[in-house]
């Protein structure tokens, strides 16, 4: 599984188009953020890459957890989301 780590800086688009072209590959991808600002642009992400899914007949599932990184010396707490592909359900 892929692993994308997302700052608070990180273009939601350009994660999106990550985000699509590694689930093509593999159907599932990890973003990983430390930090609010990092959530928030990994969030948006989720959020645009679904919006290029759909157009596709596809959708994705996200499955949030938190994870322990270790940097440097010090050991940071911060958001995985692994991100599963699916085939979208018809909407009725």
């Amino acid at each position: 599984m892929e692993i994308l780590k997302v700052s608070s800086k990180s273009s939601p688009n350009k994660v999106a188009g990550a985000i699509v072209g590694s689930l093509k590959k593999n159907e599932k991808v990890e973003i990983q953020a430390i930090g609010a600002g990092a959530v928030n642009q990994a969030s948006k992400s989720l959020a645009v890459a679904r919006r290029f899914l759909e157009q596709e007949g596809l959708d994705l599932y996200v499955v949030p957890a938190f994870i322990e990184i270790q940097i440097g010396n010090e050991t940071r707490t911060g958001i995985s989301f692994k991100v599963y592909l699916q085939k979208s359900e018809s909407k009725n």
